[in-house]
């Protein structure tokens, strides 16, 4: 609901850090390798009730994440490099889908160990995430071939919705601060999300006819 926005708003302090991170050894591909590998560090730092490390962990997770596409760009630019944006876009999309799934996972873990939570909500999370995700992969094959993609500077054409990036970097921090009603939050959640799914079901039908 906000990615667009927070986009704008936190685009000139993404490039400035890429423009500091721009050396040789460091790569698009490496910062989301690092996202990923911070992502599973996160969930399994969770599984072990580990709350605080996991909750830092995600967060560098996703600074990662929102580091990896302006410096891909700056490279393009400045033509340092031959950015091949259609595997740097399938990679980042793969490692975001992983981390997602693994913290929900890792948080449901954690939370039925330490606070006997029901797994329940955390499922119905994972649900509303594969049809989200299953929705907006659809149309940005079919939009591509169709030539109807969205042009927001990614690589992927995505749909907007009640539930985007930001809103979920925000609950999977909200119930790493608060494990033990992490399950009401997910309930909550996975409303939000299924909402967010069926606005972009409509939104891609439409945009497709």
């Amino acid at each position: 609901m906000f990615d667009t926005r927070l986009r704008f708003l936190l685009a000139p302090a993404l490039d400035n850090a890429a423009a500091r991170l721009d050396v040789p050894w460091i790569t698009p591909n490496r910062l989301t390798g690092l996202n990923l590998v911070l992502g599973l560090a996160s969930a399994g730092l969770a599984a072990g009730q580990l709350w605080f490390p996991a909750l830092a962990a995600w967060l560098l997770c996703r600074v990662a994440d929102g580091l990896d596409g302006p410096l891909s760009r700056r490279r393009a630019q400045l033509e340092t490099a031959r950015a091949d944006a259609g595997q740097g876009g399938f990679w980042d999309i793969s490692a975001d889908f992983v981390v997602y799934g693994a913290t929900v996972v890792g948080v449901a873990i954690g939370a039925t160990a330490s606070f006997g939570a029901p797994w329940l909500p955390f499922l119905l999370v994972l649900f509303a995430y594969y049809i989200n995700g299953s929705v907006f992969l659809a149309y940005s094959s079919l939009a591509e071939k169709s030539g109807r993609q969205i042009d927001d500077g990614r690589s992927l054409s995505f749909l907007g919705g009640l539930a985007e990036g930001a809103e979920t970097v925000l609950i999977h921090s909200v119930w790493l601060l608060f494990p033990a009603a992490a399950w009401q939050i997910a309930s909550v959640w996975a409303f939000l999300v299924l909402v967010s799914a069926t606005q972009r079901i409509v939104a891609g039908y439409r945009l497709l006819r």
